[in-house]
C-alpha cells in the first residue's frame, strides 16, 4: 500500500546501531501518543551491493536480505512489548535508506531516524541517487538523539518563528505536536540589532532606540504568527514565548533543554540548502539534545 492510499503513519529506519534504535523508541511512543500506525523501514543497498560484489555477490545479498527481516523482526518485536496498542507494518526495500524512508512516506506522515551526522538528512531533504525526481521530504522529518536513557516527559514543544512560511508550518506542527501529547508550547524568537560599521561612535540613547525597535518588531512577529496559526482546536493550549536578543541557534538550543522536541522550519531553496550548509536548522540539529523536528517546504499544515 503507498502513502497515499494509507492512513497517516510514523515512518521510522532502522539498521542496528543504537541511533537507531533510539529513533525506534521515540517514534514508538508518538505513533502511541498519535493512534497512529508506525512503518518500521529498512533499506538493504542493493545497487551498492551488487556493484561491490558483482554476480558473485549473491550469497551476500541473501545474508544482507536476512539480516535486514531480522532487524525489522526485531524493531517489531520491540514495540509489542513497549507499545502493545501499536499497530506495526515492516517494509524491507532493496534501495538504500534514504530513499526508503522517501518513497514510504507522504503527507500527513512522520519521519523519524537517528542522528548519526548530517548525511542521512542531506539525503532525505536533499535527494540522493537513486531517489525518484523528489527534492523534499513530503512531512516533517524527526532527528533523535542517540542519548543512553531517553529522558522523562516534560511535557513541553520549543518551536522557533521568524515571521516567514517555514516558521508558520513550524508553529502549526508543534500545536499539533501539543495537543497530541498533552504539552505546552513554548514559542522563541530572536533577533539581534544590525549596527553600523561605526557603532563606537553611537551614543547610549540610539543604541537604547535600536533595541527598541527592534523588540517592538519581535513582539509583532510572533503576535501576529499567533494570531494567524492558533485555531479553535488550539487556542486552548498552554502557549508562552521568548524573545531574546542573542544567537537563535544558542536561544533555541537553550529554551529546549528542558523540553520534549525542539521544531524549527526550512525555507525551501535557501534554507533547506542550509540544513547541511550552516543555517539555523544545521546548527539546532548539531547541538540539541532533545529531538529536532525540521519542517520541509513540501511537508505542506497537516
Amino acid at each position: 500500500m503507498n502513502a497515499q492510499g494509507r492512513p497517516p503513519s510514523v515512518v521510522v529506519g532502522v539498521d542496528g546501531t543504537p541511533a537507531a534504535n533510539a529513533a525506534l523508541a521515540w517514534a514508538t511512543e508518538e505513533a502511541a501518543r498519535r493512534g497512529a500506525r508506525l512503518r518500521i523501514v529498512h533499506g538493504l543497498g542493493m545497487p551498492v551491493v551488487i556493484g561491490a560484489y558483482g554476480a558473485s555477490g549473491n550469497f551476500a545479498v541473501e545474508d544482507l536480505r536476512q539480516a535486514g527481516y531480522d532487524l525489522l523482526a526485531a524493531g517489531a518485536a520491540y514495540v509489542h512489548r513497549a507499545r502493545p496498542e501499536v499497530e506495526v507494518a515492516t517494509v524491507l526495500a532493496p534501495e538504500d535508506a534514504p530513499a526508503v524512508l522517501l518513497n514510504e512516506a507522504g503527507h500527513g506522515d512522520v519521519i523519524v531516524m537517528g542522528s548519526r551526522g548530517l548525511g542521512g538528512v542531506r539525503a532525505i531533504m536533499l535527494g540522493s541517487v537513486g531517489v525518484r525526481a523528489a527534492s523534499h521530504a513530503p512531512c516533517p522529518v524527526v532527528v533523535v538523539p542517540n542519548l543512553e536513557k531517553p529522558p522523562p516527559r516534560r511535557n513541553r514543544v520549543v518551536v522557533g518563528v521568524d515571521g516567514s512560511e517555514s516558521s508558520r508550518r513550524a508553529l502549526r506542527f508543534a500545536l499539533h505536536e501539543a495537543l497530541v501529547g498533552g504539552s505546552e508550547v513554548v514559542v522563541v524568537h530572536s533577533w539581534q540589532v544590525p549596527l553600523p560599521a561605526d557603532a563606537e561612535s553611537l551614543s547610549a540613547d540610539d543604541r537604547a532606540l535600536h533595541e527598541e525597535t527592534f523588540d517592538r518588531q519581535s513582539e509583532e512577529v510572533v503576535a501576529g504568527l499567533l494570531a494567524e496559526v492558533v485555531d479553535d482546536r488550539t487556542e486552548h493550549l498552554d502557549i508562552s514565548a521568548v524573545r531574546t536578543q542573542s544567537n537563535p541557534v544558542d536561544a533555541l538550543v537553550e529554551a529546549s533543554r528542558e523540553a520534549d522536541l525542539l521544531v524549527v522550519g526550512s525555507r525551501g531553496r535557501g534554507g533547506v540548502r542550509g540544513l547541511v550548509m550552516g543555517s539555523v536548522s544545521q546548527g539546532v540539529l548539531q547541538h540539541s539534545t532533545v529531538p529536532v523536528a525540521v519542517l520541509p517546504p513540501e511537508s505542506g499544515d497537516e
